[in-house]
């Protein structure tokens, strides 16, 4: 049978641009566990954000693989809602009512705290403020999204009128690399400088994290344990050098792993190495071949808190089933009302907030990345970034792990 060289060569073309064409990043909207979400897709990973209150729901690889495809992010066994949504006759029932209830009904995976970290005063909380600040109570609008070649796109933004602050956030994930851009933004709507917590609160949840195998590492100095809640802490309260701490019983302890006591929590702040321009944490665990992180600048995020909860609190909705572990990098590691944060004023001669200047528009950027590891892993050593790639080193064996990053931030 004789074939046209010309069709062979038109067949060759149109393969190789369907393949282009199904590589190429894509943008949609989607339902992510029954929630409206602006969805980012390349070939290699996928990213869901939140209509509701902004949250990155989902960070995941794709692949066949399930202990490789995971997504790390905590997702509630109940079901979350919008904050708009929130009818307290009904939803308070459900959710527990009082200043946590708009954080806890729609809390999922990584979400902004801003401009408050904690719980509000009791002022505050009779103007309708709640927990972990007015950014997680609001619809983030989506501006406009943007497919390309090399990378998708997505601008999204809320307003917050109690707090008189308007943020957003561009999510950008290029063509073929397992890294998410963000570049976040705070703007003072008011005529006045003033004080303000922002902090990265990324919690991740069952199956990734598990008591005793879920490990963090980070770029960590020293820090603390607060006295609080002892009878349930897993941890001794006073000073602590990462990764090494003091368990409730008085034994030294890695802080590396989850605390496995059942029915307990955890908490302990941190501050980042000051040395650094950029500070890190990454996050795996022992059975799953997926490695998440976070890289952000110093001067920006100088201090992180771990939270660790494994059934300990049986209010409403958690009702003592909830397993999870966040990472909350930011402006303070503790939470508290401003009044009491001013007081206390800073750590280690290290503020514990920021001052947001009038009409001002506050710019930062961090990344998030995940990496496919080895059966075994050992943990990270350090994380560096430069020459268009992160470098991951293991500890003890030294092998590295080199990813793509060639955008500028």
């Amino acid at each position: 049978m004789r074939v046209s060289y010309r069709f062979v060569c038109l067949a060759g073309s149109l393969f190789l641009l369907a393949a282009a064409l199904a590589q190429k990043p894509t943008f949609t909207q989607e339902k992510v566990n029954g929630r409206d979400a602006y969805v980012l897709e390349n070939s290699k990973m996928r990213v869901s954000a939140l209509r509701g209150a902004g949250h990155i729901g989902e960070i995941r690889l794709k692949s066949s693989d399930p202990k490789t495809s995971i997504n790390p992010m905590r997702v509630a066994h109940f079901q979350t809602i919008d904050p708009w949504n929130y009818d307290p006759a009904k939803h308070d029932p459900i959710y527990g009512g009082g200043p946590a209830r708009t954080l806890q009904s729609g809390y999922m995976g990584h979400l902004l705290n801003f401009p408050q970290f904690g719980g509000p005063s009791d002022a505050e909380a009779e103007q309708g403020l709640g927990n972990h600040g007015e950014a997680l109570a609001v619809e983030w609008k989506k501006e406009r999204a943007e497919t390309a070649e090399d990378a998708v796109q997505l601008w999204y933004s809320a307003h917050l009128p109690k707090n008189q602050y308007n943020v957003g956030r561009v999510l950008t994930l290029p063509r073929d690399e397992t890294v998410l851009y963000i570049e976040e933004w705070v703007e003072n709507l008011t005529s006045f400088d003033r004080p303000a917590h922002w902090v990265q609160h990324a919690t991740f949840g069952p199956p990734f994290v598990e008591p005793g195998k879920n490990v963090l590492d980070m770029s960590g100095t020293r820090g603390e344990v607060r006295a609080g809640a002892s009878e349930t802490n897993s941890l001794e309260s006073g000073p602590i050098r990462w990764p090494n701490g003091t368990s409730h019983d008085g034994k030294k302890v890695s802080l590396r792993a989850m605390q496995p006591g059942l029915h307990r929590g955890t908490y302990f702040g941190v501050l980042m190495d000051q040395s650094r321009e950029r500070n890190y944490f990454t996050m795996y665990h022992t059975e799953y071949r997926v490695l998440i992180g976070y890289i952000w600048l110093t001067k920006d995020f100088p201090w992180i808190g771990d939270w660790q909860e494994n059934k300990r609190n049986t209010h409403l909705p958690w009702e003592g089933k909830v397993i999870a572990r966040g990472l909350e990098f930011g402006t303070t590691p503790f939470g508290g009302t401003m009044k009491n944060v001013l007081e206390r004023g800073s750590i280690f001669g290290v503020p514990l907030y920021r001052w947001i200047a009038a009409r001002e528009r506050a710019t930062t950027r961090y990344v998030a990345f995940l990496t496919k590891i080895p059966s075994g892993f050992q943990g990270v050593e350090d994380v560096r970034t430069g020459d268009g790639k992160i470098v991951i080193t293991e500890r003890g064996s030294r092998n590295t792990i080199t990813l793509k990053s060639e955008r500028r931030w």
